[in-house]
């Protein structure tokens, strides 16, 4: 399955949990704050760069974005206490999942997250469990651009690590995750065009295909994971079948 078509999938569902969950802007903001920890300054603290960036694409409010950032800094409003948590385990089928959290309360996203899991016939494992079979990369992704030689001359003049041109067309650009921010923004000045997906990801070194009878029951696993409201983001190695989720 091509690369770029991976990435409209992965695309297209954060897309549609956007749309059916109402706390998309509380995500953002939790982003932001606990990125704000690293410092204040967005010239100097990539991923609050990125945050940001992220927040204000979604129309979140430049105010908002300055109470989380002071909330974070610890120079606004006292009181956060948000704190980073990641599951890992395996769902049907033997599917690696990840599952990022940001939470305030422990004991509540724990036993949210192992209620779905166990539900869904998955199970929890420790630290490091499925991790080894993922790998952290800076992943944007251009549609069939006008111009791919000169795009691909500018994606290596900002840093990229690697290009890859698909089947499709698409151009996928490939960075470390330290990296990532600055090559978004020295891509960002240099082409017109925006790129149709540019995220941090966990990228899997080896998928798994679901059978036909575990697809469904793996689908509305992602779904209750993803509708969860401490749930930030989940990675897994599922190999789907090509822009499924694109029915809407």
């Amino acid at each position: 399955m091509a690369g770029h078509s991976k990435w409209a999938n992965i695309q297209h569902r954060k897309n549609a949990q956007d749309a059916k969950r109402g706390g998309l802007f509380t995500r953002l903001i939790r982003e932001v704050t606990i990125a704000a920890r690293s410092g204040p300054d967005p010239a100097a603290n990539s991923r609050l760069r990125l945050a940001i960036d992220k927040a204000l694409k979604a129309n979140l409010t430049k105010d908002a974005i300055e109470r989380a950032v002071k909330r974070g800094s610890g120079t606004g409003d006292s009181g956060s206490n948000i704190e980073e948590i990641r599951y890992e385990g395996y769902g049907p089928g033997g599917v690696a999942f990840m599952v990022d959290c940001m939470t305030d309360n422990r004991n509540r996203t724990a036993s949210e997250v192992r209620h779905t899991f166990s539900k869904y016939g998955g199970n929890l494992g420790s630290d490091g469990s499925v991790s080894y079979l993922f790998e952290r990369m800076g992943v944007i992704v251009y549609a069939t651009p006008a111009d791919d030689e000169k795009t691909m001359e500018f994606a290596i003049d900002a840093g990229a690590e690697d290009v890859v041109v698909n089947e499709d067309g698409a151009i996928e650009i490939i960075t470390t995750p330290e990296s990532f921010a600055d090559v978004f923004s020295n891509l960002q000045r240099d082409l017109t065009a925006d790129p149709i997906f540019a995220e941090v990801v966990e990228r899997p070194t080896i998928y798994v295909k679901p059978s036909d009878e575990g697809l469904d029951t793996l689908e509305k696993m992602l779904d209750k994971l993803e509708g969860l409201d401490d749930v930030q983001s989940v990675h897994h190695n599922a190999d789907l079948p090509e822009l499924q989720e694109n029915s809407g």
